[in-house]
């Protein structure tokens, strides 16, 4: 599968969307759809994980780099659309209690608003 990845802001929060397979090769592309948001004034991020097959170490290494950057950064960290793939990696790694997950889109907006 092909991997795709798109950034947006809405409401003042941004939203990475993210589709296919999270890996050694794509993470990297991640982590840079990810800083930029970094240096704006937000109150957040959303990463949209509801396209994702498949995630690695890599991917769970890239996303609690993203966690700890907004821990510095003083803003929001949400994931969101977790499919069984992601949810089983997260949780096999004890990270599912670590970052804030919502079930969907709208889910993490009203979270942030």
């Amino acid at each position: 599968m092909s991997f795709k990845i798109k950034s947006k802001e809405k409401e003042n929060i941004g939203v990475i969307i993210v589709e296919g397979e999270i890996d050694m090769f794509s993470s990297p592309n991640l982590r840079d759809k990810l800083m930029p948001f970094f240096n704006k004034k937000i109150k957040g991020i959303i990463v949209d994980l509801a396209g994702v097959s498949f995630m690695d170490s890599s991917g769970i290494a890239t996303l609690v780099e993203g966690l700890q950057w907004s821990k510095k950064n003083d803003k929001a960290f949400v994931l969101t659309g977790l499919g069984t793939n992601v949810k089983n990696a997260l949780s096999l790694t004890k990270l599912d209690n670590v970052f804030t997950i919502k079930s969907d889109l709208d889910d993490a907006y009203n979270h942030l608003c």
